[in-house]
């Protein structure tokens, strides 16, 4: 019988650094994916998969044995997701802010492919409604998981979520409708 997660946290809290691997390999495919749906941007997804993990390096003296891993191991995956979307938003403002002193580009016409639409969407929700729906719809997970990964009471989860779904409805609905 495999070891649960929460048998390899403890493994590797006590320096066993095989376990982490198999953590690693365990969840290295599914944490990447949550943040590449986060963050839009394989690339950064990856760097932020790698960050994560590290910073399981660096905490696992801080976790607390018989914790679930993995809302924990999201937790810290969305709380780097939240983090890289605020600096990209940053830079984003400060772009634009250059760009209006540049002649304007005629625009690219409007991609009707559904996925370009949705992911065009998602961009427009809050980043906690965007991991809400994401962990909710993509992932599975319930609104009480969803709660104890971001800290939050379950009720806030179903908020977040419910508010994502109805922004999703009313940019979908306009998207098509142009």
């Amino acid at each position: 019988m495999l070891p649960s997660d929460e048998e390899l946290m403890a493994r590797f809290c006590r320096d066993d650094e095989a376990a982490f691997d198999l953590l690693f390999e365990r969840h290295s495919r599914s944490v990447y994916a949550f943040i590449a749906r986060m963050v839009r941007d394989d690339a950064l997804a990856e760097d932020l998969m790698q960050a994560t993990f590290l910073s399981v390096v660096r905490s696992r003296m801080r976790y607390t044995q018989g914790t679930a891993v993995l809302p924990w191991l999201f937790t810290i995956a969305g709380n780097a997701a939240r983090d890289a979307l605020r600096r990209v938003r940053h830079a984003d403002a400060h772009a634009r802010a250059e760009a209006q002193h540049e002649p304007k580009s005629s625009e690219a016409p409007a991609d009707p492919v559904l996925r370009k639409h949705l992911m065009a969407a998602l961009d427009g929700l809050s980043a906690e409604q965007r991991e809400a729906v994401v962990l909710h719809k993509v992932e599975g997970w319930s609104f009480s998981e969803i709660a104890r990964a971001a800290g939050i009471t379950e009720t806030a989860a179903r908020i977040r979520a419910h508010r994502g779904y109805e922004k999703l409805r009313q940019l979908l609905g306009s998207q098509v409708e142009t």
